[in-house]
């Protein structure tokens, strides 16, 4: 049996798909019994096509060439972003096509409506590739653990963000120093913004969230922070604190309510996950019945995402062969059981607070914040305060005890506006982790 497919987008991604599809083919048709046919590839720029000895007549600049083919059972779309990845999409789907697409900005924002035209056509969609890059994550969840209710998923998903930390800490350089490097040596993109801000692993969280809680997550209500304010000092302090920093994605299911957060986090050192360094990714998923899992691996790069895409085709090859389709519900839950449920918001959680402020060396300044702080309901387990310069700035380092997101911010907005603070308290929540 062959099972024809055709590729939409051949940047990094798309390349090492045709290399697996080509030089494994052996291997995907062995575990298959049938084989795997590309049959058509769809690029704009055909100039991304060099080097891979492909003949002319599989390559268009037309994706309807592919979308409007009968002899195409699977689409793979690689080109991302919302437009036209999701007309595209939404195209195949209509078309009575399976989907396979590593999109993660598409689908934290509009997989609800894809996930209801696939289940109006009954066709199946893939995106392991979209969270994780080779971490056979998002299986896990859908089968693996489907027996658990999940109580959190929680990790480190985003290896730009992870990879500067990590070298940040090693080399005691600045944020901007690191980030230079990283994008010299293309782990970086040239516009670094989704991957620092946190919106890369914002979008992989509403993922995840989704398909752990059995509810829509908007990306809007999931807060978000990211690493740029994070400075060598705060990596100095931490480590001596007995911690390390890390951009953390969040989700928990607290008594029927979803807690969803990405931000920087203190991570305790004796944690597993805060040995997770560089561009690799680390993913705990927390059941009620099977306890704590992890899942660690290479977070992107061609190799790994490119084989979670052709597992993807794999998996719905195998369906095809045996004449059915939509085995697993995409959304992991069926559709009829999916629920909305509350986003708690940022305010209303509870962390324990790491709180470095720059403020002048002068007497009563230390009782001036700590006595704002004990106002609004927060106390403190340790201070640290190294240097003296009298009448100049310098940092001051507290961590507190658990306290409330909404007290913490109206004590430090208070803390603020005192003429003695030089600059805005930099504040990390610290991670108490399942």
């Amino acid at each position: 049996m062959d099972i024809k497919v055709g590729l939409i987008g051949l940047g990094t991604v798309g390349r090492g798909v045709v290399k697996i599809l080509m030089e494994d083919s052996q291997l995907i048709t062995a575990h298959l019994g049938a084989s795997v046919h590309l049959v058509k590839i769809a690029e704009i720029n055909l100039k991304r096509a060099e080097g891979l000895n492909l003949p002319s007549t599989l390559l268009t600049t037309r994706a309807e060439d592919i979308l409007h083919d009968p002899e195409i059972q699977i689409v793979i779309e690689l080109i991302g972003g919302y437009e036209p990845a999701k007309t595209f999409i939404l195209q195949a789907i209509g078309q009575g096509k399976h989907v396979v697409t590593a999109n993660k900005a598409l689908l934290a924002k509009h997989g609800q409506e894809i996930f209801e035209a696939a289940a109006a056509r009954q066709v199946d969609i893939g995106f392991e590739a979209s969270v994780g890059g080779g971490i056979p994550i998002i299986r896990a969840i859908r089968e693996g653990l489907a027996a658990n209710r999940i109580r959190s998923v929680y990790g480190i998903i985003n290896g730009t963000a992870n990879y500067i930390l990590t070298e940040m800490e090693k080399q005691g350089s600045s944020f901007e120093s690191v980030l230079s490097e990283a994008q010299a040596h293309g782990f970086a993109e040239a516009d670094p913004t989704f991957d620092i801000k946190g919106i890369d692993t914002a979008h992989k969280l509403a993922i995840l969230a989704s398909l752990s809680f059995g509810t829509p997550i908007r990306l809007d209500r999931i807060f978000t922070e990211g690493i740029d304010r994070i400075g060598p000092l705060d990596l100095q302090f931490a480590k001596e604190l007995g911690y390390k920093i890390k951009l953390l994605a969040l989700a928990k299911d607290i008594d029927g309510e979803i807690e969803a957060r990405v931000h920087p986090t203190l991570i305790s050192q004796d944690y597993l996950l805060a040995t997770v360094d560089g561009v690799y990714n680390a993913i705990y998923v927390v059941g009620e019945r099977v306890g704590s899992t992890m899942f660690y691996g290479m977070g992107a790069g061609q190799q790994p995402t490119a084989t979670a895409v052709v597992g993807d085709v794999m998996e719905i090859a195998r369906n095809i062969r045996k004449g059915i389709s939509r085995r697993i519900s995409p959304t992991s839950f069926c559709e009829e059981y999916i629920r909305e449920k509350k986003i708690r918001d940022i305010n209303q959680i509870v962390s324990a607070y790491y709180l470095r402020f720059t403020a002048l060396d002068k007497p009563g300044v230390l009782s001036r914040i700590s006595g704002i702080l004990s106002q609004h309901n927060i106390s403190l387990a340790s201070v640290i305060q190294k240097e003296r310069r009298v009448g100049e700035a310098v940092p001051i380092v507290m961590m507190t005890h658990e306290a409330l997101e909404h007290d913490i911010q109206n004590a430090l907005s208070e803390i603020d506006s005192l003429p003695f603070v030089i600059e805005k308290t930099n504040l990390i929540r610290v991670a108490k982790l399942d």
